[in-house]
């Protein structure tokens, strides 16, 4: 009989994997967490301890030589999503790389070519379009009950002037579009089930580092507008909010949904600017992280398409390079 649960190896020890991921996957029904790599042994051998993992290695190409593991995640450096998700890939790995996926839409097509050619599975780490929150956004807005959906507001904040956080290192894809502004364009694309004809994009860098610290973007859709701020300094916040021709959708906490209480979606009728027409819907305490490794696991399991397309993975990509170029030209960009 075959074994229900994927054996998942993990290439390296980031935070996001430790403090997150990991923990989340293995409250799922449907992942194993048999393997974690580090180059440094020691830091293996201490997550693993730390985290219940049986396996620690001290290379990363030990871990994809290890025949028991059937996928591998890779929360390494933006840099390193596209390298180390085709070797893992050509190694016969089914791949859940965390976003971005890689450095811009072109770096993320070769991805295209090594799932083809491997015929493995490979998905971009997008947690956030499996919660239930967000697909009964979407249901919601489907249904008609805000009428018709013409504009997306959108905010996602925190302040970070870490000189040593990767998120601040240009070079390695740091700055809050890569980091966060991604999430805004993937939620107004994954609710508009539309990609954006044109963009426009305004920037602020760090004077010392060069990478953008305040972002705000247009994206005009075929069938309306989003609009988004994010940035790495600034006070902590994030929102989306949804907004039809007779009402209106506002996702309380979208993108770092708690695993440790429920999350909730306020759906107002208009009626009131005071919020007496509001609705509140509840959804139970999930862990998306969990929610997300099932999914994918699942589609290896049965066959199916895994949560987050490496097509849908380029398209998003496109989005983000045109905002940088537009933010540079000062004009509208085609993605």
């Amino acid at each position: 009989m075959m074994r229900k649960k994927v054996r998942w190896g993990v290439l390296g020890v980031a935070r996001i994997a430790t403090k997150k991921v990991i923990p989340g996957m293995q409250k799922g029904e449907w992942c194993e967490i048999a393997a974690i790599a580090s180059r440094d042994l020691r830091k293996a051998e201490a997550a693993a301890s730390e985290l219940g993992i049986p396996n620690a290695y001290g290379s990363y190409e030990e871990l994809l030589q290890d025949p028991e593991i059937e996928a591998v995640y890779n929360p390494l450096p933006n840099q390193l999503h596209v390298p180390w998700t085709i070797k893992a890939a050509e190694a016969g790995k089914h791949v859940l790389c965390e976003k971005p996926l890689g450095l811009n839409a072109g770096d993320a097509r070769a991805l295209l070519s090594a799932r083809d050619r491997t015929g493995v599975k490979i998905g971009e780490a997008f947690m956030v379009r499996t919660h239930p929150q967000w697909v009964r956004t979407r249901e919601i807005i489907e249904s008609g009950r805000i009428g018709t959906l013409r504009s997306i507001m959108g905010f996602f904040s925190y302040f970070n002037r870490d000189p040593a956080n990767i998120r601040n290192v240009l070079v390695w894809g740091g700055g809050g579009l890569m980091d966060i502004g991604c999430y805004p364009v993937t939620t107004s694309r994954f609710v508009f089930r539309e990609e954006p004809v044109r963009v426009m994009g305004l920037m602020d860098r760090d004077p010392e580092w060069k990478i953008d610290r305040l972002t705000s973007a247009i994206l005009d859709f075929p069938s309306g507008q989003s609009i988004f701020t994010c940035s790495t300094q600034l006070v902590p916040y994030q929102r989306m909010q949804f907004f039809g021709t007779q009402g209106r959708v506002d996702v309380e906490i979208p993108f770092n949904a708690p695993d440790d209480r429920p999350c909730r979606i306020f759906i107002d009728d208009g009626s009131d600017l005071f919020g007496g027409g509001v609705r509140t819907e509840e959804f139970a305490t999930c862990d998306q992280y969990g929610v997300q490794g099932d999914g994918f696991s699942r589609a290896i399991r049965e066959g199916g398409e895994v949560p987050v397309s490496v097509e849908d993975a380029i398209k998003n990509m496109s989005v983000i390079d045109a905002i940088f170029r537009s933010a540079e030209s000062g004009k509208w960009e085609k993605p």
